[in-house]
């Protein structure tokens, strides 16, 4: 999150998030005696939660609809808004599909450490080790670890382009996950492994190739036969490499691009080609799923809990942009809001879509939503999502 993000985050709590009377919600969860105090022990504010989702729709500027859980020991809410098609304007779908983004590396790291708890891999061991050749001579060491952490030092690879006209008229190639390590590598490394972080979507795609050599099978189905499954996730899937759509019943995407005349255009992106972004953001699933997931997850039912320290331990390092303090982990970020509470999430973003799980560590408060912002990809925090946050937290 930049820095203006952060202040808005500020202002907003300072002023005060209005409240009102609770619909649609679940009672906190009575808390046993001895017990250490919920990190948050109101239950979710209904009015504010919908105040941050009403009035999506084509006319909204930042998002065309919403799909919102709110949960934990604290009490539960969910809603929705906004219109699924905005031609059709059919009204949201509960249960839609979308794509998950960058949410897929929690998923991907989950299954490192399910391996090193297997002892089938070590985390402090070089990915050198068990991948020989991938990475060049160029390169020292790099630990599994500091894959999982962003701080290997592989640079990205390359792409069609950062604009949105380059990615779209790119939309449909199908990408072959090697080539983009090959492109990466041939670069030289960026830092000394260990020395920085810098998120980027290469790491994963190693870890990637990394859970095949270990598993000998594929990514997508060792992420299928060990989370997927055996959470009932049946509407959470990875797309074949050819697939450009979401199957079953989903929300269309879109993107806000400016014409001419100073108006803008809503152009549908629903359909697209995610092959490039593999195990670091191919993931599509619903707001149900990911919500299970979530909560299974930091219960320590995912990974086992010894490993699953990983996804709550920042790097003592600085952010290779921004300068500031690591907040990267395996496959979440920590996020101190300025009231002090704790908050462990991932986001994700590709175009029309975006996502967000996470909550604090003892469950008394989750968050999973799916927002089709209409400028997913945009260097400032999208109001609606800002909003959302904000009222999930909101004491």
């Amino acid at each position: 999150m930049n820095a203006s993000a952060r202040t808005l985050i500020a202002a907003a709590l300072v002023l005060g998030i209005a409240s009102g009377p609770a619909v649609a919600h679940a009672a906190p969860a009575p808390v046993p005696a001895g017990a250490a105090a919920p990190a948050v022990s109101t239950p979710p504010n209904a009015a504010a939660l919908e105040k941050a989702i009403a009035g999506l729709g084509p006319q909204n500027p930042y998002a065309t609809a919403a799909l919102v859980r709110v949960g934990g020991t604290s009490g539960s809410w969910k809603g929705s808004s906004g219109v699924a098609d905005i031609r059709t304007g059919r009204e949201p779908i509960e249960g839609a599909r979308f794509r998950a983004g960058s949410v897929t590396k929690t998923f991907t790291a989950a299954v490192v450490l399910q391996l090193a708890a297997e002892g089938r891999v070590d985390l402090d061991r070089p990915v050198q080790e068990y991948l020989p050749g991938l990475l060049s001579g160029e390169f020292e060491p790099v630990s599994v670890r500091q894959l999982l952490n962003y701080t290997s030092g592989i640079r990205p690879a390359d792409g069609p382009g950062d604009s949105f006209e380059a990615q779209y008229a790119h939309r449909f190639d199908v990408v072959d996950p090697r080539a983009l390590i090959a492109n990466a590598v041939a670069k030289g490394p960026e830092f000394r492994p260990g020395e920085k972080q810098h998120y980027l979507n290469i790491d994963y795609t190693v870890l990637a190739v990394l859970i095949e050599k270990l598993t000998g099978t594929t990514y997508e189905r060792a992420l299928t036969a060990r989370i997927l499954g055996p959470l009932g996730l049946h509407h959470t899937s990875v797309p074949s490499r050819e697939q450009n759509r979401i199957p079953g019943p989903h929300h269309h995407g879109y993107q806000a691009v400016p014409r001419a005349d100073g108006t803008r255009e809503l152009v549908d992106v629903t359909d697209w080609n995610s092959s490039s972004n593999w195990a670091a953001g191919e993931l599509i699933s619903t707001t149900a799923d990911l919500e299970k997931f979530t909560v299974a997850l930091f219960g320590g039912r995912v990974v086992p809990k010894a490993q699953l320290e990983e996804m709550f331990t920042v790097p003592g390092v600085k952010d290779f942009e921004s300068g500031e303090d690591a907040a990267q982990t395996a496959g979440l970020k920590r996020l101190v809001l300025p009231d002090g509470t704790v908050t462990y999430g991932k986001t994700g973003s590709r175009y029309g879509y975006s996502t967000v799980i996470g909550g604090t560590r003892d469950l008394s408060r989750t968050l999973v939503y799916s927002v089709n912002s209409t400028d997913a990809k945009g260097q400032d925090m999208n109001k609606v999502t800002f909003g959302i946050v904000m009222a999930a937290f909101a004491k």
